[in-house]
């Protein structure tokens, strides 16, 4: 410690106010202990700022001008539909700004105090936090780190304004004519249904053999079929070997299925996964564990090697998801606090919202026998439904997993309209053990997406009345 440089003693310290850090502070809070959390950049973190929260608002804003251009076979045209993109940024900032300053709210509400700066962690106990102007010694009992990830860059596209991450992709101050999408994961996919609906040619260049790997095949084909519906060009098998950029574009030249193609666009956007924020904070030298990519090692409450401090989000090993996060933080803030929490991820949801969403808890068919379950999976269409032929969005299914000695629900996957809001009751069902027969005995209003539930349910238990 530099001379005449007094650490300032704080109890409980989180690094970051993302999902997982600013839930971490609250609660840790709500529990007693006296916390200060140090912010480098907007409150809110990733997901509120450049991730989640804008991209919902832009994808909501491509739909509303997709049904505005595409609603004539349901009796309703409209004719010269303008897309005013300035305004549409500009209401997708005040979603953006309304939430962070909800969370600046919440903070001071519950007495946490907010720090501005950048962290460097100078031992087991202490950080230096740095501004543009100062520096300063904090020691701290006890630190959750939340610190996120970041887009990865890959070779030969390095980013500029033509070659753009999703961060970049957010914040485009016109709609593309012409984007190419580097990765067909859930960002990319999630990106191409915005542009896509917003008038833009988009082209996916996809590695492997399917579009979204992390979901089943039958729902990717789902979510593929109608992006190309809507005119999405799909290359799978395709690797991006690298790009020119013109006056007023790029050239993107990738490798598909053995053959070279050039291809001319806008802007190329990469989104083939993100990497933990644990670089360049001083981890190493103080001993927090970490594997070959920059994960850090946690047991079950969330701690690190170093005892005293704590690791959860996306730089921890796992799903990057917020809800996860958000998880995570209240087991490290209450493990704190002394208390018994630990994690279990089973019945933590999945979704991407695509064309259309998609979502997915507990096991699928494939996980559950591999982790030797003799399971039943029981199938319900949307176009058996009649909130969804009302809503003339009938596309999709959902899945019921259970175990077939007893009936225990233990996974669910939608494919369709409103998916990101009917996992919950299926994430539900898993958390309090129950059985299909337990769903099927809830009366759901009617008529409602929710009966989809129910009747998935009906079809585990050989009963079902709206399907043969």
């Amino acid at each position: 410690m530099v001379v005449g440089d007094f650490a300032q003693e704080v109890d409980t310290l989180v690094v970051g106010s993302g999902p997982g850090g600013y839930v971490a502070a609250i609660r840790a809070a709500q529990l007693g202990q006296k916390v200060t959390i140090v912010e480098k950049g907007s409150l809110g973190g990733v997901c509120l700022n450049v991730g989640c929260i804008p991209s919902k608002a832009l994808i909501q804003a491509g739909h509303r001008a997709h049904l505005a251009k595409s609603s004539e076979d349901i009796g309703i045209r409209a004719e010269n539909v303008a897309i005013d993109f300035e305004k549409v940024q500009e209401w997708k900032g005040s979603v953006v700004k309304k939430l962070t300053g909800g969370v600046e709210g919440l903070l001071k509400g519950n007495k946490v105090e907010i720090i501005r700066g950048e962290a460097y962690f100078s031992g087991e106990d202490t950080v230096k936090i740095m501004d543009e102007k100062s520096s300063s010694t904090y020691k701290f009992k006890h630190c959750i780190i939340a610190t996120g990830s970041s887009p990865i860059e890959i070779p030969n596209f390095k980013y500029t304004d033509r070659v753009i991450n999703s961060t970049g992709a957010l914040a485009l101050k016109e709609v593309p004519k012409k984007l190419v999408v580097i990765g067909g994961g859930y960002i990319g996919i999630e990106l191409t249904g915005a542009y896509s609906n917003l008038g833009s040619e988009v082209v996916v260049l996809e590695g492997t053999k399917q579009i979204l790997p992390g979901f089943e095949k039958q729902m990717a084909k789902l979510v593929e079929r109608k992006l190309k519906k809507n005119g999405v060009t799909f290359h799978t098998e395709a690797m991006a070997k690298g790009v020119e950029e013109t006056d007023n574009g790029v050239k993107v030249t990738a490798e598909i299925k053995g053959e070279e193609k050039v291809i001319e666009a806008d802007y190329v956007l990469v989104t083939v996964g993100r990497k933990p924020n644990t670089e360049e904070i001083g981890l190493e030298g103080i001993g927090v564990e970490m594997d070959d990519r920059g994960y850090i090692k946690v047991d079950k409450q969330g701690r690190t090697s170093v005892k005293n401090i704590f690791a959860i989000g996306d730089i921890v090993p796992g799903p990057a998801l917020a809800h996860k996060a958000s998880y995570e933080a209240k087991v490290a803030a209450e493990a704190i606090s002394g208390e018994p929490s630990e994690v279990d991820y089973l019945a933590i949801p999945a979704v991407c919202f695509s064309e259309p969403e998609l979502a997915t808890v507990g096991y699928n068919e494939a996980q559950a026998k591999e982790a030797g379950y003799d399971v039943k999976v029981a199938k319900f269409p949307f176009a058996a439904n009649g909130r969804a032929l009302s809503l003339n969005d009938a596309d999709g299914f959902m899945k019921l997993v259970t175990r077939k000695e007893d009936g225990l629900v233990i996974g669910g996957q939608i494919a369709g309209p409103n998916a990101s809001d009917m996992i919950a009751e299926i994430g539900l069902a898993i958390e309090a053990g129950m059985t299909a027969e337990d769903i099927a005995l809830t009366i759901h209003a009617h008529p409602t997406l929710g009966e989809i539930t129910m009747e998935a349910a009906e079809v585990a238990l050989g009963t079902p009345i709206h399907t043969l």
